[in-house]
């Protein structure tokens, strides 16, 4: 069990970091999944790219909304493990309609564009309902199982360590399965993503259950009522200018490692010319670098300017990477194997300070921090399912060459989505990190170091 179920200013010991660790180990699978092979997926078994948008858009906007909501009755109730419980239950259940096929058309004996378009919007909004109601209680869990900042930056570390280990999960099945079961109709292509999406479920499935045994239900909410801690309004966050900084930094974050997941499998194959486990292999490297840096991240002594200084420097890589994916020719395509190590380091570096820098917002203010993690998510979830959409809408004006002999360089869609677009939103995002003035934190390292 955690030790500091108390919220005290303790430092934590390496089993609560662990075991808080793993408990978004099933979304983060699952995730990998969705932004990386969804469009694709959709695509494949011959749905418009303008439809799969759809799709996509349809659950970004459900898991936007339902992170206020969660957000909101979290700060009212707590409940933190019956949230994550439910949503982990509701992600499991939907997560295989999603790949698995149309059921509704089976059952109604209806293949249409219009259809399976429905069909795949629905599940995408259910499973990202879910997905949103673990993400808000598993992220509001940081402040509220310590009070010492240091400690919730090694957490949030520790989770994205875990986050690459998820992601590596997903890749090195999809490694296995795209080498056995070849691509042919649309029978096959179902039959691929449906062994991912079954796998990636049961093992998310297994560190739920980790978590949930390892973690104890944090009690500092109960007890700050029973002090009268009355409950932070919604305008004593939105009156800090810390709060703009800090949501434009993780909007911002966010945007570079989704869409840049989202397009990374259609640049390999449509724009690169690569073999179809490149799709897994490329995006694997890219995640093996993020876990190295993330775990050697735990080991640090944070305090406000390191926090800035490491996002200064994962954006600086994203510019570098950026440019040279939009500008890498044909011919040289093996050089995106060097571009997926800087990226990976680049992910980690901005993935890391930029979640770390909404614990250096919440502080002590624990009575409205699901507020502050669902309102940020929120606004992710919206921008990165607009971008994704337009961005995907466009890709119909290049379906026909798709299959066709490609010229050793040309631009396309793919090329803006991958390079131009996390490079932009990188350098915004290390502008506005320069000029925020973080909180500076208490200084006590781990009780247990992760790496002794």
């Amino acid at each position: 069990m955690t030790r500091s179920r108390r919220g005290d200013e303790s430092p934590l010991g390496r089993c609560s970091v662990l075991y808080y660790g793993v408990g978004h180990m099933l979304n983060d699978i699952t995730s990998a999944c969705w932004f990386t092979y969804l469009l694709v997926f959709l695509t494949d078994i011959g749905l418009p790219p303008r439809d799969a948008a759809i799709v996509m858009l349809a659950g970004q906007v459900a898991d936007g909304f339902t992170t206020v909501f969660a957000g909101e009755l979290i700060d009212r109730y707590g409940r933190f493990k019956v949230w994550h419980g439910a949503g982990s239950v509701l992600v499991a259940v939907s997560f295989s309609s999603v790949f698995g096929g149309c059921l509704p058309c089976k059952i109604l004996g209806s293949y249409s564009s219009s259809m399976r378009t429905v069909s795949y919007s629905f599940f995408a909004a259910v499973f990202n309902i879910g997905w949103a109601a673990t993400q808000v209680s598993h992220m509001s869990m940081v402040n509220c199982i310590t009070l010492n900042s240091t400690s919730r930056v090694v957490l949030a570390s520790c989770r994205n360590a875990f986050t690459m280990i998820a992601n590596l999960s997903v890749y090195a099945v999809a490694f296995v399965v795209f080498n056995i079961n070849t691509k042919g109709s649309v029978i096959d292509v179902e039959n691929q993503y449906r062994w991912i999406a079954y796998s990636s479920i049961l093992i998310g499935c297994c560190f739920v259950v980790i978590f949930h045994l390892g973690t104890a239900e944090p009690r500092l909410k109960r007890e700050a009522r029973e002090k009268g801690h009355a409950r932070i309004s919604w305008t004593y966050w939105f009156n800090k200018l810390l709060y703009y900084q800090v949501a434009i930094v993780y909007v911002l974050t966010r945007l570079v490692t989704n869409v840049s997941q989202a397009f990374l499998a259609f640049y390999t194959i449509n724009d690169l010319q690569m073999t179809q486990s490149s799709k897994a292999l490329v995006p694997a490297v890219i995640y093996i670098c993020s876990f190295i840096v993330s775990v050697l991240l735990q080991e640090i002594t944070w305090n406000r300017n390191r926090v800035k200084a490491f996002y200064s420097c994962g954006g600086l890589l994203w510019m570098i990477s950026g440019a040279g994916i939009l500008f890498l020719p044909i011919s040289m395509n093996y050089f995106m194997y060097v571009l997926s190590i800087v990226i990976g380091v680049a992910n980690a570096l901005i993935m890391v300070s930029g979640v770390s820098m909404q614990s250096f917002l919440v502080g002590d203010d624990l009575n409205g921090c699901a507020f502050v993690y669902g309102s940020l998510s929120f606004m992710d979830k919206i921008l990165c399912g607009l971008a994704l959409s337009v961005l995907e809408s466009y890709q119909s004006s290049t379906e026909e060459v798709r299959n066709c002999h490609r010229p050793n360089f040309s631009f396309s869609v793919t090329r803006f989505g991958l390079g131009l677009v996390p490079a932009i939103c990188a350098l915004i995002g290390v502008l506005v990190t320069l000029t925020m003035k973080l909180p500076e934190p208490a200084l006590m390292p781990l009780m247990e170091p992760l790496l002794a």
